[in-house]
This record gives structure tokens, C-alpha cells and sequence, in this order.
């Protein structure tokens, strides 16, 4: 009887130690990780941030996308940074990225700076989550508390973020809810999410479509941007025109006025807000900036939460380009 009750007591502690593994990655992110290892990372990291987004207004939406971009595909992993090798293709030429996501330079920047103080210890998926907050702070917009101990990706995935992970800027309004959906995001979080595009620029090519056949959209809007982005295929697709035409520089709730004037920039803009479920919490934010600031705060910290690699998986990366050797 003992040795059975001892048997049971076994089999019990250890379908208890299972169900507590079954996905703790995220639990195990915490705000304080760095705080004896490396507590002067947070300040590092601001140093360079302030000093980018100081030359350029933009390298701050641009930094914050990086990070969205990385957790999209297979969590926020640092996967993004990874350079393409003679065994594998990267991300950064998938087509959600390629021409899109920028400031590599400011992350290699950033890392330098980190491990001359803290060698081996930080992440470059941290970098990066660390990154989007100083970079939305630098432009005026909300503070949250980051948590942290990521570890970065040994390999990077081209198909992946080709996938449709990334929601492309010809989403519709239930694309965009099922992608934030398929990584655990709520509609309402994607709704604060994409308040995100009240900084920075988007190319002529990802909006041409809209202010040259789309009928829910201001007509003088549709003027404006016509003016810099031709209708031939192919002519002034670079060509760059600001997501938010109001503040496009400072980080603020805008965009979902804009949406209301039916300025949305990119066909995916505009679908959160014309009939559909989303229509009122973007009223909310157009008319509460606080409530947007407190929800994009929340949302991004879920969102940091997707898929991190902890514990002994991964490794921290040297370089945020390559795989340590």
C-alpha cells in the first residue's frame, strides 16, 4: 500500500511539474532580469535611440517596426537581424521587410555600446524590445515597463515571414484581426497596435492603389498623395508620404482622427475604421488620448510576450547580425 501510494505520489508531482512547463516562456520575462547583470542597459540602449531619432524624426517609427516585425515571425526572437548566409535566407529580404524595416545600423550601434559594458549578456531580442520603447518615448508617446530575457534565434526564416504573418498593407479588416489573433492578440489590441502608424512613413508603392481607386477616402487626401506618387506601375514607387499627414513626427493619437476623416494612408488603415466591429474603440482613441496610450502601452507588452526564447534555448548573440561561431 505504501509503495503504491508512493507510486501514485511520483506520477501526481510529476504531471504537476509538466502542466507548470507547458508554456511558461513568457512567465519567465521579467522587468527586472538585467538589474544585477547589466542595469545601465536600459540607459545605453536610450543614449543611441535619443541621439538617431534626433538626426531623424522617422528612425523612430522605424526602430518600434523592427520590433513588431520580429515578434510576427516565430516570436520576438531577434530573428530579424540575422544577415543571409551560404545555409540559409534571412528575413530581411521577405517581402513584408525588404524596403520596409530599416535601422540595422542603429541596432549594431546599440549592441557595440551594450556589450562594451555588459559583454555576453544582453540580447538583441531585447535590444529590440528595449528599442521600441525608447523610440515611442523619444516622439512623445507613452512609457510601459519592458520585460526582458529574451535569447536570440540560432537561425532566421524567409518563408516564414513571407508567410503572411506580417499583415500586408492590403489587409482587410478580418485579415488583420485573424493575424493578431493567430499570435494571441486580441482585435482590440491589434486596434491600439496599428496606432503605431501615427509615426513615420510608408512607400508610394504600398498606397497607390488606395488614393488612386478607393472611394472611402477624402478626396483632397487623395489629391495630396496622388502628388507624389505617380499612377504608372513602377514610376515613384519609392517615393515616401507620411502615415499620420497631421503629427507624422510625434507619437500621438491622430492616426484614428485621421481614420475618421477617411485619411487613413493605407488600404489596411482605413478597414479598421468604416462600418466595421472596430469602428468605436477607434472613436475612443480619437477622442481620449490617455485611453490610446494606456491600451498601445498594454497591447505592446503582450505582444513582447509572443513565442521568447528563454532558459537555455537560443544563445545571446554577439552580433545581432550573425550567430555566435
Amino acid at each position: 500500500m505504501a509503495s503504491y501510494m508512493t507510486l501514485s505520489f511520483a506520477f501526481a508531482l510529476l504531471a504537476c511539474t509538466l502542466c507548470l512547463m507547458g508554456d511558461t516562456s513568457s512567465a519567465q520575462l521579467t522587468h527586472h532580469f538585467y538589474s544585477k547583470s547589466c542595469p545601465q542597459v536600459s540607459d545605453v540602449v536610450g543614449s543611441v535611440v535619443w541621439a538617431a531619432v534626433a538626426r531623424e524624426k522617422r528612425m523612430g517609427a522605424s526602430l518600434l517596426r523592427l520590433h513588431f516585425h520580429d515578434c510576427f515571425v516565430n516570436g520576438c526572437d531577434g530573428s530579424i537581424l540575422l544577415d543571409d548566409t551560404l545555409t540559409f535566407r534571412g528575413e530581411k529580404t521577405a517581402g513584408p521587410n525588404n524596403n520596409s524595416v530599416r535601422g540595422f545600423e542603429v541596432i549594431d550601434m546599440i549592441k557595440s555600446n551594450v556589450e562594451r559594458v555588459c559583454p555576453g549578456v544582453v540580447s538583441c531580442a531585447d535590444i529590440l524590445a528595449i528599442t521600441a520603447l525608447k523610440s515611442v518615448v523619444a516622439l512623445g508617446g507613452p512609457t510601459w515597463k519592458v520585460k526582458l530575457g529574451r535569447r536570440d534565434s540560432k537561425t532566421a526564416s524567409f518563408s516564414a515571414a513571407n508567410g503572411g504573418a506580417i499583415p500586408p498593407p492590403t489587409s482587410s479588416l478580418d485579415n488583420l484581426i485573424n493575424t493578431f489573433r493567430a499570435v494571441g492578440l486580441s482585435a482590440n489590441d491589434m486596434v491600439a497596435l496599428v496606432g503605431a502608424h501615427t509615426i513615420g512613413k510608408a512607400r508610394c508603392t504600398s498606397f497607390k492603389a488606395r488614393v488612386y481607386n478607393e472611394s472611402n477616402i477624402d478626396p483632397l487626401f487623395a489629391i495630396l498623395r496622388q502628388s507624389n506618387c505617380p499612377p504608372s506601375t513602377g514610376s515613384g514607387d519609392n517615393n515616401l508620404a507620411p502615415l499620420d499627414v497631421i503629427t507624422p513626427d510625434r507619437f500621438d493619437n491622430h492616426y484614428y482622427k485621421n481614420l475618421i476623416r477617411k485619411q487613413g494612408l493605407l488600404h489596411s488603415d482605413q478597414q479598421v475604421y468604416g462600418g466595421g466591429s472596430t469602428d468605436s474603440l477607434v472613436e475612443q482613441y480619437s477622442r481620449n488620448p490617455l485611453s490610446f496610450n494606456m491600451d498601445f502601452a498594454s497591447a505592446i507588452v503582450k505582444m513582447g510576450d509572443i513565442r521568447p526564447l528563454t532558459g537555455a534555448n537560443g544563445e545571446i548573440r554577439r552580433n545581432c547580425r550573425v550567430v555566435n561561431s
